[in-house]
């Protein structure tokens, strides 16, 4: 039985294997125990930034408020904070849009910090002798050294867990080389992963949803097939939508710019 700290990317694991499921009321300590049973959990570090309202999901960051006062009852979790940046800039859609045959002046919407944060905590809880193995749950490349560095020159163990639910994803060569082991993340582990009751957050400081109100729903998505398939699917941790519409457009909603 290993002592173990476990790294996990909150977006990266919301866009991968939570996004459109019903099991957005992800435990992640329970999650963690069904991943890795028999090794002793020292401590749940989950990196994330605060959401902004936006147009097409006004109700986002109420929705993310109240799944982080749940975070917050679980003894050994800690949440350590990015941040978002809003900037306009010209880009070029992935897909062609109706009307429209240049560069568009797009929002762009890009996580900063969390994949620092990560590798940096996973670096110096290591230097300190606070894990005897590590695991990360992200598919991002970028933590690839940093894992690297901690099997290499520091001797502990490191596990990748894949959070792409999807039974055709692979998992990035660049961490399959860097880590000393990698998993699967199943959506059976979601769903048997779950808090019991959305409103039971008793240590959370400011008040919770009156029981009986209705959880802020997500933005329904459009029913013609030509949006959807413009709809963006999570690029990185890069978000864009357009300025102003293109004309003869009906896509109000983020896709995918390159």
């Amino acid at each position: 039985m290993a002592l173990t700290n476990i790294y996990i990317d909150g977006f990266n694991l919301y866009y991968l294997a939570v996004r459109g499921t019903a099991y957005k009321w992800l435990d992640p300590a329970k999650l963690c125990q069904l991943l890795l049973p028999g090794q002793q959990i020292n401590q749940i570090r989950y990196f994330t930034a605060r959401v902004h309202s936006r147009p097409r999901d006004p109700l986002a960051p109420r929705r993310q408020a109240i799944y982080l006062r749940a975070l917050e009852t679980l003894p050994n979790l800690t949440i350590h904070y990015g941040m978002f940046r809003n900037r306009q800039k010209w880009a070029m859609p992935v897909h062609p849009l109706p009307g429209v045959t240049g560069p568009i002046e797009v929002w762009n919407t890009e996580e900063k910090g969390t994949d620092v944060n990560l590798a940096s905590h996973l670096l110096l809880d290591g230097f300190r002798g606070q894990y005897e193995q590590a695991v990360v749950l992200s598919n991002d490349t970028d933590l690839a050294l940093a894992i690297r560095m901690v099997r290499d020159d520091l001797a502990f163990p490191v596990g990748v867990v894949n959070p792409n639910t999807d039974p055709k994803a692979v998992t990035p060569r660049e961490l399959t080389a860097a880590a000393t082991f990698t998993r699967r993340l199943r959506v059976n582990a979601l769903a048997r992963s779950q808090f019991p009751d959305p409103r039971g957050t008793p240590k959370a400081s400011s008040p919770n949803p009156p029981l009986g109100s209705p959880w802020p729903a997500e933005p329904a998505a459009p029913v013609s097939n030509r949006p959807q398939q413009l709809l963006h699917r999570c690029r990185r941790r890069s978000l864009a939508a357009p300025v102003c519409p293109p004309p003869l457009c009906p896509l109000q909603y983020p896709y995918v710019a390159g």
